[in-house]
């Protein structure tokens, strides 16, 4: 979405520009007011995906379109936001982190709501406001504007409580958008591992490379009954896909041809949400120059994919002090590991694995290596799309973390004032073929210019693969 936008306004002549901008809807977030800016000058932009059956205005979506987009009637979806991804740019423009939230996490939603799956918190304010807008003698038009702006805003804060970052810019798109934007294009190049087949969703494709666009696009990327991680593929599906949207953004010739470049132009302008507060001419020109690679992928650490919650049914774990201090890390170079005393007493660290490499099953194999070592034995659990694998360590812990990295291979160390004392934390990346990890392929980071999935144990069969195009479950 965001570099359909940039390439848009830095590429079409000023008539098209004017179409653009003027078709957007603005709503005033009060941005500006968010909080202290970050001393580095990043910025920090919400890019919501809102699984709602009407458009930017609030209109609702025609039955035939919903037919289409297989997405029932007009009352149902809600106002989900089923894609919620974190844009951090440094201020040098040079590298930008696109990190995503999965939707089933489980997090302290703002307004007094409670703890619920993250991607309630527009929802629940947004009916809150409608309510209490009744008998107001405000139009509808009106009260279903302003109830979403009080969404908007209950999803910013629960965002900035949860990872610590100041939001400096809001962008939303619906459905419809989505599958126009997709038809636009011409298409998106996906790759995947093994054949689907998905009633829910109506993901029906078969294994490998192809290209998908419009009612397909959607389907690719709703898709989480079926698969092995459920969510947690899905926000890899999402990930896959926005990189191949970006690519082909920038390698084909969408701002050359006419008819493509009039399309785009309407889906977006027509399905786009910005807050009121964002040059977004402005913004596209200081990032013209940043090219696909310079921006990967992440997931916030997660931990039990299935936990069962009093209210919600089975959520995704999250604990909000690893992921501050996750965002917080975004970009630093970890620490260098030192050689391990010989003499530490192992048995002294608890040690907690998180499975950053997308292959299930890695973070117990790992562990279970580690305690067979002398380790005291702690937690396995997940985090998504890590490229480097570390070990965080909290405050007098070192000793520990390189006795840690050591035992398994040489791995970085970072110091995180959220570890306990006495316990060292296992980050296992797409780079990670220590032990424990045999029989399993690595999955590698996702960036705009192509990953690769190399296989750690070269007995085990190669991954289905494409040119510049990552295969995924």
């Amino acid at each position: 979405m965001l570099s359909a936008t940039i390439l848009l306004v830095t590429g079409i002549a000023w008539q098209n520009l004017t179409a653009l901008t003027d078709g957007l809807t603005k709503q005033d977030l009060n941005l500006a007011d968010a909080g202290e800016k970050p001393a580095d000058g990043a910025i920090d932009i919400l890019l919501v995906g809102m699984d709602s059956r009407t458009d930017s205005k609030g209109n609702p979506l025609p039955q035939n379109i919903l037919n289409e987009l297989q997405a029932g009637g007009s009352d149902d979806g809600g106002f989900n936001t089923d894609t919620l991804i974190l844009l951090h740019i440094p201020n040098d423009s040079g590298k930008a982190y696109a990190v995503s939230f999965p939707r089933d996490s489980y997090v302290k939603i703002a307004g007094g709501f409670g703890r619920h799956k993250i991607n309630s918190a527009y929802g629940y304010a947004k009916g809150q406001a409608a309510e209490k807008l009744q008998g107001s003698g405000k139009g509808a038009p009106e009260i279903e504007m302003e109830s979403r702006k009080a969404g908007a805003k209950n999803l910013i804060e629960t965002i900035q409580t949860l990872t610590g970052a100041t939001i400096d810019h809001y962008a939303e798109v619906n459905l419809v958008g989505f599958y126009d934007i997709t038809k636009a294009v011409g298409g998106i190049d996906v790759c995947l591992n093994n054949k689907v087949r998905d009633s829910f969703s109506g993901a029906n494709f078969p294994a490998g490379q192809q290209t998908i666009e419009g009612k397909n696009a959607l389907a690719f990327v709703r898709q989480r009954h079926g698969l092995p991680m459920g969510d947690l593929d899905r926000v890899v599906r999402q990930q896959v896909f926005m990189a191949g949207l970006a690519k082909k953004m920038l390698s084909a010739g969408v701002l050359t041809d006419s008819t493509k470049r009039s399309d785009m132009i309407k889906a977006v302008s027509g399905a786009i949400v910005l807050d009121d507060g964002w040059d977004i001419t402005k913004f596209a020109l200081q990032m013209k120059d940043m090219t696909g690679g310079n921006m990967t992928f992440q997931t916030i650490p997660t931990g039990n994919p299935d936990l069962q919650t009093p209210e919600d049914g089975s959520a995704v774990e999250v604990t909000e002090s690893e992921v501050r201090t996750f965002v917080k890390n975004l970009g630093k170079a970890p620490a260098t590991s030192n050689p391990a005393d010989p003499k530490f007493d192992k048995s002294a660290v608890t040690v907690d694995v998180r499975n950053a490499s997308g292959q299930p099953g890695l973070a117990g194999k790992v562990l279970q290596s580690l305690v067979a070592k002398g380790f005291k034995e702690g937690q396995a659990g997940n985090a998504e799309a890590l490229a480097k694998s570390v070990v965080r360590y909290g405050k007098g812990g070192e000793a520990g973390a390189n006795a840690v990295q050591e035992a398994l291979g040489g791995l970085k160390i970072e110091e995180d004032v959220n570890v306990p004392a006495g316990a060292a934390r296992v980050f296992l990346g797409a780079d990670y073929s220590g032990p424990g990890a045999q029989g399993f392929t690595g999955s590698g980071v996702l960036a705009l210019d192509g990953a690769r999935q190399q296989p750690a144990d070269p007995a085990a069969p190669p991954p289905i693969s494409a040119d510049g195009v990552r295969c995924v479950n």
